[in-house]
């Protein structure tokens, strides 16, 4: 359990065994000196499953989709120097996406910092505020007094990651040399004195429920109305759900569908939202919105007096225009202690969770008086809403004309991607959606079903940098899973193939390949060229087949829609595999220009 062949060993081996006791189940390390005793700390812990990684920001990734799935704290572990650099992009997500992430870079000793020692850079702070905490340790020590330091330095950092809001926590801890457990005879003898079930007493694992906040304002006071009788007497309020990964999905979409049906309000439902994966949950579930607030007639007439935001907005730029032009009162519901609103409106943040706002709302309706919003003599009848009725009858028309322009397609196009899959994943399915243009066609066409799939994402800073990495973390020991990225996205990790030999599962890509960045294609900025093509587009002319073979990665060009059905109506248990489709970056933009505007013109 606690290793006492010198200094350094005793030192990890606590830091190891503390984690392992409070719930730590995966450890992520990179190779290298400085971390050994770490490295040899983790790895001689048998309850922990330990990982090697060869790239830091692939291995920061994977750390990131391993927490992003199991919803604790992961530790990742590097060398000194500018290994520790390179989890900076992991570490941001972490942060704008509140994963629980556990930073342990190993460093020089105070002397040898500023001196030109080699492999010294200023690792104390490297990572700006992004970090939910952060510390340096005190040189390693065997006496009992700093080894209880030790343990409890650890415990907070575990709550840190986790309280008030998950986020990474960064340890910087120095090690003298010797950096290998070479016996030292003085610490060997402490080992007889040290009763490692006292040292540990009362250590027990340690889980977020839902985070501590500052206070929010309440919903049965508000000056002469309270905040719920508000509610109940717009006819003309919307609920949006935005990107979100909910620990427990049908409860959360459950929660979100009992708020909708009390109210007899809409919910604007995200791409990324699982609401959309359990439909049967929720009669007024609205997935065309963008699509809808493209007619700006409609757009009018759907103008919103209440906007119930649950965590943070949808991708939609149409919808976030039409929130600002048409100024809603907004609330936003989410625990955290975030501001969640980019367009700084007079909202109010009810910082709670969804499922306690609906478990709120219930018992105060059965206390509050019910208000008439049409019927008589003060009873609640169940009001025709024509405003509802709107939103519903446009959803369902617009639907139906997707369905039938998109399905009438026989060549590949990107957007029938995320239609379809919306059809035949197998139920739960775990997929990974990559950012830029996969996140907008999701949003788009991603159909509502009943297959309760599980979405994944990097949306806290929306880059493309590790999405490989993350994807194999979410796979990895999960069920087997699927990812949606474009070739841009994949080519800035491919370093992420790396981790195949370590991974425990199964990950098809689906490989949207149209050499060059899709999304520019939608932007202002294609209309110059030069430099559009060099500098914006970036085509890289990469044979994948190729690039897969390399690292021993199972590769097949889809060249129609039945093969890529029958390709994942089943999904192997074990491997990856790269299911690359071919599109014309041009003619899917032009698609678009030409469709999106016009799904809701009648």
């Amino acid at each position: 359990m606690l290793d006492f062949r010198n200094t350094n060993t005793v030192w990890a081996s606590v830091l190891a065994e503390t984690l392992q006791r409070l719930g730590l189940t995966t450890a992520v390390i990179c190779p290298g000196s400085r971390s050994a005793p770490l490295t040899i700390a983790f790895a001689q812990n048998k309850k922990i499953e330990t990982i090697p990684i060869l790239d830091e920001r692939s291995a920061s990734f994977f750390a990131l989709g391993t927490a992003k799935k199991s919803y604790l704290p992961t530790a990742l572990i590097c060398t000194s120097g500018t290994a520790a650099a390179n989890f900076y992009p992991a570490i941001i997500e972490a942060r704008e996406s509140r994963i629980p992430l556990l930073i342990f870079t190993a460093d020089r000793p105070p002397e040898l910092r500023d001196c030109h020692a080699g492999q010294a850079i200023d690792q104390v702070k490297i990572y700006g505020n992004y970090p939910n905490w952060q510390a340096e340790l005190a040189i390693p020590s065997a006496s009992r007094g700093m080894l209880d330091y030790l343990r409890q330095t650890i415990v907070y950092a575990w709550e840190r990651s986790q309280f008030p809001t998950p986020g990474p926590v960064h340890l910087n801890i120095p090690f003298r040399d010797p950096l290998v457990p070479v016996p030292d005879i003085a610490v060997e003898a402490l080992e007889t004195e040290f009763n490692p079930e006292d040292f540990f007493a009362g250590l027990e694992p340690i889980f977020a429920g839902e985070s501590s906040t500052p206070p929010s304002p309440p919903l049965l006071r508000g000056g002469e109305e309270s905040t719920i009788q508000k509610w109940q007497k717009c006819s003309k309020g919307i609920i949006i759900t935005g990107v979100s990964q909910p620990q427990f999905a049908e409860k959360y979409c459950s929660a979100i569908a009992q708020i909708s049906k009390s109210l007899n309000w809409p919910v604007l439902a995200e791409g990324l939202s699982p609401v959309r994966n359990y439909a049967q949950l929720n009669p007024h579930l609205i997935s065309t919105y963008d699509l809808i607030l493209r007619n700006r007639e409609l757009a009018d007439k759907l103008t919103p007096e209440i906007a119930i935001e649950i965590g943070d907005l949808p991708t939609s730029k149409e919808l976030r225009n039409w929130l600002d032009k048409t100024q809603p009162k907004r609330y936003i519901i989410d625990p955290s202690h975030h501001n969640l609103d980019p367009l700084h409106g007079q909202t109010i943040h009810l910082r709670t969770s969804v499922e306690k706002l609906a478990a709120n709302l219930a018992t105060i309706l059965t206390l509050v008086p019910p208000l008439n919003k049409g019927g008589l003599g003060g009873v609640l009848t169940s009001p025709s809403n024509e405003y509802l009725q709107l939103w519903r009858n446009t959803e369902t028309q617009v639907r139906q004309t997707i369905d039938q322009k998109i399905s009438a397609i026989n060549n590949i196009i990107e957007p029938k991607v995320s239609w379809l899959l919306s059809q035949i994943l197998r139920p739960a399915t775990p997929i990974f959606i990559a950012n830029s243009m996969p996140v907008r066609d999701v949003e788009f066409f991603w159909k509502p079903n009943n297959l309760e799939i599980k979405p994944f994402f990097n949306r806290g800073a929306n880059g493309i940098d590790g999405t490989l990495s993350t994807a194999l973390g979410v796979a990895h020991r999960n069920q087997s899973s699927i990812m949606l990225t474009g070739d841009l996205t994949l080519l800035h990790d491919t370093n992420g193939f790396l981790i195949k030999n370590k991974f425990v599962g199964h990950l098809t890509i689906i490989l949207i390949n149209n050499n060059g960045g899709g999304i520019f294609e939608m932007l202002p900025v294609a209309r110059f060229d030069p430099p559009f093509e060099e500098f914006f587009a970036t085509p890289q002319h990469i044979n994948f087949a190729q690039l897969c073979a390399t690292y021993g990665v199972e590769h097949e060009i889809i060249d129609d829609w039945e093969q890529f059905k029958q390709k994942l109506s089943f999904l192997p248990n074990s491997g990856i595999r790269v299911l690359e489709l071919q599109t014309d970056r041009r003619s899917d933009a032009k698609w678009r220009q030409d469709n999106l505007g016009k799904f809701a013109a009648d």
